[in-house]
């Protein structure tokens, strides 16, 4: 009965060892994970934009030159390490028009990012504000893709 003992007890600390092993990360980078401001599970807060539809339905010149305007203030807004993904989202039944995560965590910081962006001012679009829990690494994408786009947007 006392080998028994001893085998059960082996295979509960062999499984408590299997199970605290699949836990860590065997190609976690701690330099890396500080310079990106990573927390234990390599993740950390941004601020999720939803843009709609707004309420302003003009279709002249106006609406053109908003939207132009929304064009330099994304690129503004990367260039500033500001805009962290931004992007169209595909048709839907909500009037969803597209995405922001901005790399802020303040929503007051967040809304006047985007306050002089012509296309909300001018009720083009309407923008909703979220707290966001993302990859740290989400910025680092934008490197990649300005290695990977032929023709500018």
């Amino acid at each position: 009965m006392n080998s028994l003992k001893v085998y059960v007890f082996t295979l509960v600390v062999l499984f408590a060892i299997q199970l605290t092993a699949q836990k860590t990360n065997p190609n976690y980078n701690s330099e890396l994970a500080k310079e990106l401001d990573a927390d234990a599970y390599g993740m950390k807060m941004y601020t999720l934009v939803l843009l709609h539809s707004g309420k302003n339905t003009d279709t002249t010149e106006t609406r053109s030159l908003a939207f132009a305007s929304n064009m330099k203030n994304i690129n503004r807004l990367v260039e500033n390490e500001k805009l962290v993904v931004a992007g169209p989202v595909g048709e839907n039944d909500s009037d969803l028009r597209g995405i922001f995560i901005l790399s802020t965590t303040n929503l007051d910081e967040a809304k006047s990012l985007l306050k002089n962006d012509a296309a909300i001012q001018q009720n083009y679009l309407s923008a909703q504000y979220f707290p966001y829990y993302g990859s740290a690494t989400l910025p680092n994408y934008l490197k990649a893709h300005d290695l990977i786009w032929k023709e500018k947007p």
